[in-house]
């Protein structure tokens, strides 16, 4: 059966991210974060001076950006003309960059072709937030991962604390709060569930439990063969 495109769409530690990167390789598909191509707009924008409001400035980057991917089946290398800035990106600096990067139309018409581009031969997972509304209407399958706020705050608190990094979990959860509100309300391509898309909550539950059920979703539904 030939290989086909899974959209998953969420908000931000709903844990789309750990599920497309683990049903691409329970399918042996290649998986798009294209969190990651906002993240690095974000990243060349600050090094080149352009401020993240300027969304004239930020399309005219976007459209010329030199950012390419690499997936290996385990690891997704994220280059930015031929630098590899697969941690540089992964900041909550960077994280707050990209939201505030993607709200504006410039930036969202000059990456829609590339984000297209990328699903174009089939056999990819795609998850970012208007994936399944907006890039891929089309896509076979279409799942929106959501999970609550104390989780989401949780597994974003984990994530610094392994790092490293000091942590207060109130202030990570009054940020992720914060992007919700911006993602949800910016008047392109806001966060929402797409009309035909699958609902999964994975609050309280391990991510090989949500790849599982996303991966039966998709041969149950007839997207790749079993």
């Amino acid at each position: 059966m030939t290989a086909r495109v899974i959209a998953i769409d969420g908000p931000a530690g709903s844990g789309k991210g750990t599920a497309a990167r683990g049903v691409a390789e329970a399918l042996g598909y290649a998986w798009v974060d294209t969190g990651a191509i906002y993240r690095t707009l974000a990243l060349a924008s600050g090094r080149q001076g352009i401020d993240w409001d300027d969304g004239e400035a930020l399309g005219q980057l976007a459209a010329v950006l030199g950012i390419a991917f690499s997936w290996d089946g385990a690891r997704l290398t994220v280059t930015l003309d031929g630098e590899d800035v697969s941690e540089a990106i992964r900041t909550p600096e960077m994280g707050h960059g990209a939201s505030a990067v993607s709200r504006h139309r410039p930036v969202r018409a000059a990456l829609l072709d590339l984000q297209r581009s990328l699903a174009a031969d089939g056999g990819v997972v795609m998850d970012g937030r208007d994936i399944g509304t907006v890039v891929l209407p089309e896509a076979d399958l279409k799942v929106y991962l959501v999970a609550s706020v104390d989780e989401r705050a949780r597994r974003r608190a984990d994530e610094l604390r392994a790092k490293g990094d000091d942590v207060d979990t109130d202030a990570i959860r009054e940020a992720i709060e914060a992007r919700d509100t911006r993602d949800a309300s910016r008047s392109v391509a806001p966060l929402k569930v797409a009309r035909d898309a699958i609902v999964v909550d994975t609050t309280d539950v391990p991510p090989a439990e949500v790849v599982a059920r996303l991966v039966g979703l998709a041969r149950g539904d007839g997207v790749v063969g079993g």
